[in-house]
């Protein structure tokens, strides 16, 4: 351990007024909105790079948007140490996600300035542009736009749900490079990083279920996401149609929804980390109606595992599914294409470094895998040294109930600093 003072009041504080700002300035029907390269995502960033003068720190803002806030080291050859998260939030969501991660890290670099310390090495807080797929179908838009891994044509191809305009130009209008961006311009260079930590609020109830206020994050799962599988059978009427005679694209739907359950059980039975969700599932209103056998349904779905093998092998199987009931059933089944964000690794180290910190600290600390994705993600797969802490939230996430309180946020916040120090002094 260092010498560094523990007592993190005054910057817990700070974090307790950038929330209560946050939340404020994005307040919408039912929650909070920060919609990608939008309003509520560049007000959150403009109040953390204000943070950051005060700081005295350096500022960078890069092609895509992405916001770096350094406190220089003594040697600034050395490779930085990262930290940070996303601003943007879901529709209607909530104030902590994503967020609590680049107050964290602002309130650790605010308790290096009061201390008036400088670091062997830089210190950055990046805050990450559009991580949320609810605004742009595509994964980790600002990590992998920092990396040079965002597809080209995704700038053209994703479309805004709610303004219709292109990422390009989204970001473009927000005064940044989509053509840099195009270009798979390199604004992150993965050896020019030590490590990236990143503290997020939980986004399930295991935390809160075992009465515990942080995890250390085992390995951050992958995901398949269908966003347009159709079926297509035939419309007829509902009491002149036997059985036999139908094609039933609701039918063929449930049957396929109960043979994905299915094959998620024997995965689960053989030890295999996985879990299946069929978030959307609908007949056209406009067409269908209650006298009228089905014959189009959409639906989506989001496949997620630790494993990208298991993924795959999932997709392949759900085709072959597919066919099978489209043959028994005389109708299509048309999954289309999907998004694979590859499962992120955790560094093994740095998990050791957390948990034995958390000891130290006497903070009770449960290892667990992460569910949901997470910008540490892109940066474990560029081979950057990752790991994540996660701080307890009731009442799940992408929802406006979030509820992270502020004792167990120290706690996070506490650990965060601790390693950082560690890591610096190494």
């Amino acid at each position: 351990m260092t010498d560094l003072d523990r007592d993190l009041d005054p910057e817990t504080a700070l974090a307790g007024r950038l929330f209560e700002h946050l939340r404020t300035h994005s307040k919408s029907r039912l929650g909070v909105t920060r919609a990608s390269y939008g309003e509520g995502e560049q007000m959150a960033h403009d109040l953390m790079q204000a943070i950051g003068q005060s700081l005295g720190l350096k500022t960078r803002t890069d092609a895509a948007g992405n916001l770096y806030l350094t406190l220089a080291g003594q040697d600034r050859s050395l490779p930085a140490i990262m930290t940070g998260s996303h601003l943007d939030t879901v529709p209607e969501g909530g104030n902590y996600d994503g967020a609590a991660g680049v107050v964290a890290g602002m309130a650790m670099l605010a308790r290096w300035h009061r201390a008036g310390r400088k670091p062997k090495r830089d210190i950055t807080v990046m805050g990450v542009r559009a991580e949320e797929l609810s605004w742009f179908p595509a994964p980790y838009i600002g990590s992998r736009a920092a990396f040079g891994l965002l597809e080209p044509e995704a700038l053209d191809a994703c479309r805004r749900p709610d303004t219709g305009r292109t990422l390009a130009e989204h970001m473009k209008g927000a005064g940044f490079a989509p053509e840099r961006i195009r270009a798979r311009e390199r604004q992150l260079d993965p050896a020019r990083i030590a490590c990236f930590l990143e503290l997020h609020i939980e986004q399930g109830p295991m935390l809160v279920d075992r009465g515990l206020p942080v995890g250390i994050v085992t390995g951050i799962r992958g995901n398949l996401r269908y966003r347009d599988p159709h079926i297509v059978g035939r419309y007829g009427h509902a009491g002149a149609e036997p059985r036999l005679s139908r094609n039933d694209a609701v039918m063929a739907g449930v049957e396929f929804v109960s043979r994905l359950e299915a094959l998620w059980l024997q995965h689960e039975a053989a030890g295999k980390d996985l879990v299946c969700t069929v978030g959307q599932f609908h007949t056209d209103t406009a067409v269908h109606t209650m006298t009228k056998i089905p014959g189009e349904v959409w639906f989506s779905m989001d496949i997620r595992s630790e494993d990208n093998e298991v993924l795959l092998a999932v997709d392949r199987r759900l085709r072959q599914i597919a066919e099978e009931i489209g043959a028994g059933r005389g109708v299509t089944i048309d999954l289309g294409a999907f998004t694979n964000a590859k499962p992120g690794p955790i560094d093994p180290a740095h998990r050791v470094r957390l948990e034995r910190l958390a000891a130290e600290l006497g903070i009770d600390a449960l290892p667990m895998a992460s569910g949901a994705g997470h910008d540490a993600a892109v940066f474990g797969i560029m081979g950057v040294p990752t790991a994540m802490i996660f701080i307890r939230n009731d009442h799940g996430s992408h929802n406006p109930d979030e509820a992270m309180e502020l004792t167990d946020f120290a706690q996070g916040l506490r650990l965060l600093v601790a390693a950082v120090e560690e890591i610096d002094a190494a």
